[in-house]
């Protein structure tokens, strides 16, 4: 399988989604209030890790939202099956859901098969993280090819508060070209 790294810096794209409960979400866009935005792509409603980590981000969600960072989750299940995760996952940041091929591939994401029918019924994007700042940028990313590796929050959030202060003039990292 081939795919397109997606670069820091880069602009993050416009999608937008469907959000569980109703509405839409643009991902890179953060809401009214807030001038960053984390968006955390899940594998869906068949991982536990996922619930795991989405539970706990829920957890320090006071923390980012005092940083201005906005937070979205985004799977590739349908609207039934996001529906039914809302179940397990108690969270009140927006789940959005569908998203497609393309827009994986234009993430730059490791795409997997399900190994069964048990799992799930389509293919679904490994976890990725990316903040997008105030200029629309991908700021950090963080993109796995499964549910084991993943940034830890607790330090992504201090590490977040170090480069929102404007003291350390932090810039985006990774852009040697």
């Amino acid at each position: 399988m081939s795919s397109n790294k997606f670069t820091a810096g880069d602009t993050f794209p416009n999608i937008e989604l469907p959000t569980v409960g109703g509405g839409h979400i643009s991902l890179g866009a953060p809401q009214t209030g807030f001038d960053w935005k984390m968006v955390v792509v899940y594998r869906g409603r068949h991982c536990p890790l996922c619930t795991r980590y989405l539970n706990e981000l829920e957890k320090l969600k006071q923390e980012f939202v005092k940083l201005g960072i906005d937070i979205a989750a985004v799977s590739a299940d349908s609207e039934a099956q996001a529906a039914a995760h809302m179940a397990a996952l108690k969270v009140s940041y927006p789940v959005a859901y569908g998203l497609n091929i393309e827009q994986m591939k234009q993430l730059g994401l490791y795409i997997s098969h399900p190994r069964s029918a048990q799992e799930t019924d389509h293919p679904f994007a490994e976890p990725g993280l990316y903040v997008i700042n105030d200029k629309g940028q991908v700021q950090v990313l963080d993109i796995s090819n499964g549910p084991f590796a993943r940034p830890e929050l607790g330090i992504l959030l201090s590490g977040l508060a170090f480069i929102r202060n404007p003291e350390n003039n932090y810039p985006i990292r990774g852009t040697y070209e």
